[in-house]
């Protein structure tokens, strides 16, 4: 349809800095961006960019009508500040859904720019699971990227909702009564298969760089080997999450083209 009309959805993405990981990422979102027809810009900056010269960058990019979404790669360098740039970005193109005006649209169920990794969670739990309503959800994190909106989009689908933290008294005995897990804290295998009730569903959104015998491997927040014989469903690290952040990152650039352009919106590519 958009194809029809001379449309093609754009996003474009901001780096400032050389941090190896975040060029890594920005180079896979570029990839797959253009492997999905889409138009992929980069724009990257120095890491000695002022507030004035990456807001500027917002600005125009916030003005050109080819963009659809913005996404400004995440950390910035120490000297910025990243609250005031998020908040600068257009919040109908904001793909991460980080503007204050998306958290609270998400909060109060009202239509959203959604976190591209909590939606691509909700993704995988519908189609694993079907309808959620009425099911234990426990969060364990409660960062303003994953553990917040998370667990949003989990009561907005009528799921009994926990979240819990670094300051949870008996986190073993909270995890034990999910019927869905949700790990997103950032420490390796923190949560064995002891702590899961059996048959619940597991996403762990962990990705930690851990050294095993002099080799470095990614592992997530929930320990594999001692969870997956009990969980019913768990999703690997690498590979279960982060591919979906991806899809969800297109899939709302997908969205925001659409919204701009008075066009419906696809089905079953948001909350």
């Amino acid at each position: 349809e958009l194809s029809g009309l001379g449309i093609v959805p754009g996003l474009a993405v901001v780096l400032v800095g050389e941090d190896p990981a975040s060029e890594v990422y920005v180079r896979n979102k570029g990839i797959q961006t253009r492997e999905a027809g889409m138009n992929s810009w980069e724009h990257k900056l120095p890491a000695d960019t002022t507030q004035e010269a990456l807001m500027a960058q917002v600005a125009a990019l916030n003005a050109d009508p080819a963009v659809h979404g913005i996404l400004v790669q995440l950390p910035l360098p120490r000297h910025l500040d990243a609250e005031a740039v998020i908040n600068a970005i257009e919040p109908g193109k904001d793909v991460d859904g980080f503007h204050i005006l998306n958290v609270g649209l998400l909060g109060t169920g009202q239509k959203a720019m959604v976190p591209c990794t909590p939606l691509g969670c909700l993704m995988m739990l519908r189609d694993r699971l079907g309808d959620l309503s009425g099911l234990n959800a426990v969060v364990v994190g409660r960062s303003n990227i994953v553990g917040k909106p998370m667990a949003q989009l989990l009561l907005g689908d009528s799921c009994t909702v926990t979240i819990a933290h670094s300051r949870t008294k008996n986190l073993a005995e909270v995890c034990r009564g999910a019927d869905i897990l949700v790990a997103a804290v950032g420490r390796p295998k923190m949560i064995p298969g002891d702590w899961i009730k059996p048959g619940a569903t597991v996403i762990d959104v962990g990705i930690n760089r851990i050294d095993e015998g002099g080799r470095t491997r990614l592992v997530g927040d929930v320990d594999f080997e001692t969870a997956a014989p009990v969980a019913g469903a768990i999703t690997p690290v690498p590979g279960g999450v982060g591919p979906m952040t991806i899809a969800c990152l297109l899939a709302n650039t997908l969205t925001a083209c659409c919204r701009a352009n008075g066009l419906p919106e696809p089905a079953g590519l948001t909350a």
